[in-house]
């Protein structure tokens, strides 16, 4: 049963920097596909940064340059380190995962996912 419980979210100010952590448990390969998706009130969820099966990264246009999605298959743990935080970060992130997923440029809709995390809040005021 897989199981994804993300951990880091916070309330910072423009500029700052967070960490967040995905802790997964019950992937039987190491090469699942993993990444980061964000919901604003009264917005879709959309994807932030997504690692596909054959290890390439995808990213969002909106969080290039700014935010970096890395995993350790050690710790069974997803991370999405967040630079230079913008008030339009602002959302419920979560973390989701499948078996299979490949790049094409830009992160994979969130219906590719089938299983989720329970979100963590981030909040940038300005």
């Amino acid at each position: 049963q897989v199981q994804l419980v993300e951990s880091g979210g916070d309330s910072v100010q423009a500029g700052g920097s967070l960490r967040l952590s995905c802790a997964a448990s019950g992937l039987t390969h190491s090469n699942y596909c993993m990444g980061w998706f964000r919901q604003a009130p009264g917005k879709e969820r959309e994807g932030v940064a997504v690692i596909h099966s054959d290890t390439s990264i995808s990213y969002a246009d909106s969080v290039k340059g700014r935010f970096t999605i890395s995993k350790d298959n050690t710790k069974n743990t997803l991370y999405l380190q967040m630079n230079n935080l913008k008030p339009d970060d602002t959302a419920m992130y979560y973390c989701a995962t499948e078996r299979w997923c490949w790049g094409t440029g830009s992160p994979p809709k969130a219906v590719t996912f089938s299983y989720w995390g329970q979100g963590t809040q981030v909040t940038v005021s300005s």
